[in-house]
């Protein structure tokens, strides 16, 4: 495809689009450490609390295909800056929730922040794997996704220091009206400024030099009998590969605060920042070597392996030794996590190259199909919705945070499914 610029014009459309990944880390990654907070300020259980990315990430469902729409109306620019207007409502909608400490109210306002990044990730991923060669487009999507999940490590140490500074002067369950109401209070001032930095992207969005993309004019591979996106197995199939690794990303960094929580980790409404430190680490490894020393495949194939691995670390290894995160990083002075809660962590490293990996797979040969395909792609970030509350239910019923983490088995084990043939399957009957 060649979209309406020359290559070479499209770096400053790149840094354009990896400002907007920041910004997709920095508002998503921020519910790692709202969980526990609302569970302290709104009296929930675990089940309850994952409410929060229930209502987040269940927005790319309901609303991808209606931003979809909009972006064809609208064109990809436009559209991408009218969902920053829909952010900057959501932000907002945090004043009277915080004011009110009505769960139902934080919910909305999650809701609307996921419809407006509905929007931004249906346009900006095509972008990514389009604005270059096909072969170095999960590469592209690595150097996005070093952007967003650095974002990620550095949201809750922000989050944790303005929001939770003197946490331990109250004490979950035996608080009154006026201590709850304190604690909220302290979400107005940063969703103020979250609405005003967006509200300055917009301008940036809407006057900036960003391309139109025109998916009508590729070359295709597929045949006049395919008139639909459900006639592409790679993309249905990678649709729901995604619906897996969207799931077992979010509770690998949104849910190892309550693990923490649970285990007694102090400062563990911070604790997504070392899900994604090691979720950079990952994208370094993708930078440096797709396509040079390993394909899109391969590494889709040893992030699901490795996952698998994790998983089983996490259910087996100790909950009280701190042996495999002081041989990790104990050098550093940065605290150790038990090795159970290490293995979450790792979790990250499994995941970073998932994503970037399944976009150009799922997306190859679709033409004029891309549009549809996307908004497919997007709608199965709903796994993030979803799994977790799965992942929430096992351990509210079984009163066990750490069994609950086998539910990635599944989540790998199709992953892996697609790296090694899945995304070969033109034609479901082959």
């Amino acid at each position: 495809m060649q979209p309406s610029t020359t290559r070479s014009s499209n770096l400053v459309p790149m840094i354009i689009i990896g400002l907007l990944f920041f910004i997709f880390g920095f508002v998503t990654w921020l519910n790692g450490s709202l969980i526990p907070f609302l569970k302290i300020i709104c009296e929930l259980n675990e089940f309850q609390a994952l409410f929060v990315t229930f209502a987040f990430y269940i927005a790319y469902t309901v609303m991808a295909l209606p931003m979809s729409s909009l972006l064809k109306r609208y064109g990809y620019r436009d559209g991408m800056a009218i969902g920053l207007a829909i952010m900057v409502v959501g932000a907002l909608l945090f004043i009277p929730a915080a004011l009110s400490t009505e769960f139902w109210i934080f919910l909305l306002a999650l809701f609307t922040l996921g419809t407006g990044l509905t929007v931004l990730q249906t346009a900006s991923n095509p972008y990514v794997v389009y604005l270059g060669p096909k072969e170095s487009a999960a590469m592209r999507i690595s150097i996005m996704g070093l952007i967003n999940k650095g974002a990620g490590v550095i949201v809750p140490m922000i989050f944790t220091a303005v929001v939770l500074s003197g946490l331990s002067d109250f004490t979950e369950g035996s608080m009154d009206e006026a201590q709850i109401s304190e604690l909220s209070s302290r979400l107005i001032i940063p969703y103020l400024y979250m609405a005003a930095v967006l509200a300055a992207l917009i301008a940036l969005v809407k006057f900036s030099s960003l391309p139109e993309l025109d998916f009508e004019a590729e070359e295709t591979t597929h045949s006049v009998t395919q008139t639909s996106i459900l006639h592409f197995p790679r993309l249905i199939l990678g649709a729901i590969a995604l619906f897996a690794y969207v799931g077992i990303e979010v509770i690998a960094g949104d849910t190892i605060g309550l693990y923490g929580q649970d285990l007694g980790v102090a400062d563990f409404a911070s604790l997504t920042s070392y899900t994604m430190v090691f979720m950079v680490i990952g994208y370094i490894i993708g930078v440096v070597g797709i396509p040079r020393y390993i394909s899109q495949e391969q590494a889709l194939m040893g992030s699901a392996l490795a996952g698998m691995l994790f998983i089983a670390g996490i259910l087996f290894s100790s909950t009280e030794s701190s042996a495999i995160a002081m041989a990790l990083w104990g050098w550093s002075g940065i605290p150790p996590l038990p090795d159970s809660l290490t293995f979450v962590a790792l979790l990250g490293l499994a995941n970073a190259l998932v994503w970037p990996s399944i976009w150009p797979l799922a997306l190859d040969g679709l033409g004029k199909f891309t549009p549809q395909g996307s908004a497919l792609l997007i709608m199965a970030i709903s796994g993030g919705a979803i799994l977790p509350l799965i992942f929430g239910k096992i351990a509210h019923i079984n009163d066990n945070i750490q069994l609950a983490y086998s539910l990635g088995i599944i989540c790998y084990l199709f992953i892996l499914f697609y790296a090694i043939k899945g995304h070969k399957i033109v034609s479901w009957k082959d």
